[in-house]
C-alpha cells in the first residue's frame, strides 16, 4: 500500500499560518478569537484531559513520520522554518495544538479565591497559576493589568495549569470586593502580622500585587487584613510568585491540621 505524502503548507502567506502567527504573538488577536494556541505534548495532554475541544492539531514537517497518536482532530503540517516561528522552545517540540479557550465561570461571591492586581511578568503569573491549582484555589481573578494568561509563555510557565482553575481575566477586583462575602487578606512586605499567625480557612480571598508597585491604594483600603512573611536576612522582598505560593499552602497546612 502507497503511503500518503501529507501536504506541508510552506508559505508564509498561508492565511492559517497568518493567524496561527497573530495567536502566538497577539493578545488581542487570541481575544478577538476567544482561541490560543499550545505548544508540546504535556500542554495538549492537559487541555485534552481538561475537555477542552482542539481545533487542529499543526505538526512539523520533520515529525510527520513520527506522528502516529490517533485523533479526530483536523491535523495540518508546517515546514519546520515556519513550525519554528510559532514556537518559543529552544528546541522544536514537533506539535502545536488550536484550542478554544474556555468559557469565563461567573465571579464567585465565596470560597477560595486568590487576587492578582497587576503582576505582569509572564513567568510569575504562570507560576502563580500553577501553586493555585495544586493549593485547591477555586478562582483566581486577574486585574486588567496582569500579564495574558493565555500567552504561550504563561501556558508554558502554568504548565496548563488555567485548565484546571476558574480564571477571570481583566476582572474588577473593587467590585469583587465589594460583593465577596468573606475577608479579603492583603500579601505586603511590612506588614505587622506574620502569614502564619492569620487564620486562612473558610471563604477567604489573598490579595497579591504587581512586581514593582504592590497592591494599588484603593485595593489595599478594602482589605480586612494584612499578611507578611518574616525575612530575618537583609532581603527587601521575595519574588511575587514565591510569596504567593508560600502564603497559599499555609492555607493548606491549616486545612491538614484541623
Amino acid at each position: 500500500m502507497t503511503q500518503t505524502i501529507p501536504v506541508v503548507i510552506r508559505s508564509a502567506h498561508n492565511p492559517l499560518f497568518k493567524h496561527c502567527l497573530k495567536l502566538a504573538t497577539r493578545r488581542r488577536e487570541r481575544l478577538k478569537h476567544h482561541q490560543t494556541l499550545l505548544d508540546g505534548e504535556h500542554l495538549i495532554d492537559t487541555a485534552q484531559r481538561a475537555d477542552i475541544e482542539i481545533s487542529k492539531l499543526i505538526i512539523a514537517e520533520s515529525k510527520a513520520s513520527s506522528w502516529s497518536s490517533v485523533t479526530s482532530s483536523p491535523i495540518v503540517y508546517l515546514a519546520d522554518a515556519l513550525f519554528a516561528q510559532l514556537s518559543e522552545l529552544e528546541s522544536i517540540s514537533g506539535m502545536i495544538a488550536m484550542v478554544t479557550l474556555p468559557k469565563e465561570a461567573p465571579v464567585r461571591t465565596d470560597g477560595f479565591c486568590l487576587l492578582l492586581d497587576g503582576v505582569q511578568d509572564p513567568g510569575n503569573v504562570g507560576s502563580i497559576l500553577r501553586s493555585a491549582a495544586a493549593a485547591g484555589v477555586d478562582q483566581v481573578l486577574l486585574s486588567a493589568q496582569c500579564a495574558d494568561v493565555w500567552s504561550p509563555r504563561v501556558l508554558r510557565a502554568a504548565q496548563g495549569a488555567q485548565f484546571c482553575l476558574s480564571v477571570l481575566e481583566r476582572a474588577d477586583l473593587l467590585d469583587f470586593a465589594t460583593h465577596f462575602r468573606g475577608p479579603l487578606v492583603a500579601t505586603l512586605p511590612k506588614a505587622k502580622m506574620h502569614y502564619f499567625q492569620a487564620e486562612l480557612l473558610g471563604t477567604i480571598a489573598i490579595v497579591v500585587g504587581s512586581e514593582g508597585q504592590g497592591i494599588s491604594e484603593h485595593l489595599q483600603y478594602r482589605c480586612q487584613r494584612q499578611i507578611g512573611i518574616p525575612m530575618p536576612a537583609q532581603v527587601e522582598s521575595l519574588n511575587v510568585a514565591v510569596a504567593t505560593a508560600i502564603c497559599l499552602f499555609e492555607r493548606v497546612r491549616q486545612h491538614l491540621c484541623e
